[in-house]
């Protein structure tokens, strides 16, 4: 479960900006959202299953998840899939000469068994600054570690004494204990690793193969199908085709967006994906059922929900979470919206899984689907850099209309467009 994540000096982000998924001390108009959009962890800290962070178009929405996702490649790569004189890819706020020799700063909260931990590291490209892990074991924060350059500082809990040696200036500490199966730092990765996922809506074929992988494997199967069906997208089944092939001879009946994966020996398998749809004669009657190839003959859209569905369902079963840049793209309104109310759901979202988005799409800026805290905007100051901040801050009623007044400029992170009538000289 996501509680909350901050990034300075990173990209767009000269300044510590947190996004926070804890909810705000404030109450919906309809309660029916306090009901299913939130849930208690214990009796003081209740969390949001849902966010929606809107922007302009290089605001910086997609910066803060490229920069969560660059925190957690790090942290569970840095010890085993960089070399000492590799960089660290750190890449710093460049619109300012006061932030060009500064480190870049990440820091997440979460829980692990019901317990908070903070972690975090500042770091250049040439090396690790600093790095920090803390929990709460009853109600006070206590040190596992803490780093200053090659200085660690290690509690008995951690029970690491030994590795520091082991730790090169370009890697964190934690996946190198995790390396050395220390057991406070294998739980972090493995949560890191199987319970958050960040996909981009405009590239889908990552997350793609998680879909056909579930559907060929039998995992989750039912739930995908059920899912694909009931968002209308006219698919009366689909069916996974798997053939042995080989380097040479690919068959030119197989589409170019197949998934193939050859062996050394130049031999491999090739996965197609059909949808199935029913056949009509004349009289309106169905007649059989005709077989479309999901990359030659289905839309754009269709394949975005489609590889989509696959991690849905997944977060969904197993309470993890979900970060979806761009998440409109090529996706009808009524679809996102859906997506979204899957999460808004006690019915449908029985382990609290979490969804937060990048979205441009205002349909979705409603006082009947979100709490004021669960909407965050990104907006560029004048000096280039991003601001970051939740609609909770603005002294508004609770049933104002969130997209018009969002469009009308009332809480910024809007374009803000020039005069274009003469941009092209009719007398030329």
């Amino acid at each position: 479960m996501l509680i909350e994540f901050s990034v300075g000096n990173y990209r767009s982000f000269k300044e510590q900006v947190t996004f926070s998924m804890v909810t705000a001390n404030l109450v919906a108009k309809d309660k029916k959202l306090d009901e299913n959009n939130i849930f208690a962890v214990d009796e003081e800290l209740k969390l949001l299953k849902s966010a929606a962070i809107y922007g302009a178009n290089a605001s910086g929405k997609s910066n803060l998840a490229k920069a969560l996702g660059f925190m957690r490649w790090f942290m569970i790569n840095s010890s085993k899939e960089t070399q000492s004189t590799e960089k660290i890819s750190v890449e710093r706020f460049k619109l300012s000469t006061e932030t060009e020799t500064k480190p870049s700063f990440f820091e997440i909260v979460f829980l692990i068994n019901g317990k908070r931990h903070r972690y975090g590291f500042e770091a250049t490209p040439e090396k690790v600054v600093s790095e920090w892990l803390y929990y709460v074991p009853k109600s006070r924060e206590t040190k596992l570690f803490d780093r200053q350059l090659d200085n660690i500082s290690v509690s008995k809990t951690y029970k690491a004494n030994g590795i520091q040696q082991k730790t090169r200036h370009n890697a964190l500490f934690l996946s190198v204990s995790a390396q050395f199966n220390v057991k406070i730092a294998e739980k972090i990765l493995d949560w890191l690793t199987n319970k958050v996922k960040i996909v981009s809506g405009l590239d889908d074929i990552g997350y793609r193969g998680y879909t056909v992988n579930c559907l060929r494997d039998n995992e989750n199967k039912d739930e995908i199908i059920q899912l694909l069906k009931k968002l209308d997208l006219g698919l009366g089944d689909i069916k996974v085709k798997e053939i042995e092939i080989n380097l040479d001879s690919l068959p030119r009946e197989f589409p170019n967006g197949i998934q193939n994966f050859i062996h050394k020996n130049g031999r491999g398998k090739a996965t197609s994906v059909q949808t199935i749809h029913q056949k009509f004669d004349e009289k309106g009657n169905l007649a059989s059922t005709e077989i479309f190839d999901l990359d030659e003959q289905e839309s754009e859209g269709t394949q975005k929900v489609f590889a989509l569905a696959g991690p849905l369902v997944d977060t969904l079963k197993d309470g993890k979470v979900l970060i979806i840049d761009e998440f409109d793209a090529r996706i009808h309104p009524l679809i996102s919206r859906a997506i979204v109310e899957l999460f808004n759901s006690n019915e449908t979202n029985p382990y609290n899984a979490q969804l937060i988005f990048m979205t441009h799409d205002t349909n979705l800026l409603s006082n009947k689907l979100f709490r004021r805290d669960q909407i965050w905007f990104t907006e560029k100051n004048r000096y280039g850099a991003t601001d970051l901040y939740s609609l909770a801050e603005y002294k508004i009623l609770d049933d104002a209309p969130f997209e018009s007044d969002y469009i009308k400029g009332k809480y910024g992170a809007i374009p803000y467009i020039r005069n274009l009538n003469h941009l092209i000289d009719s007398h030329a």
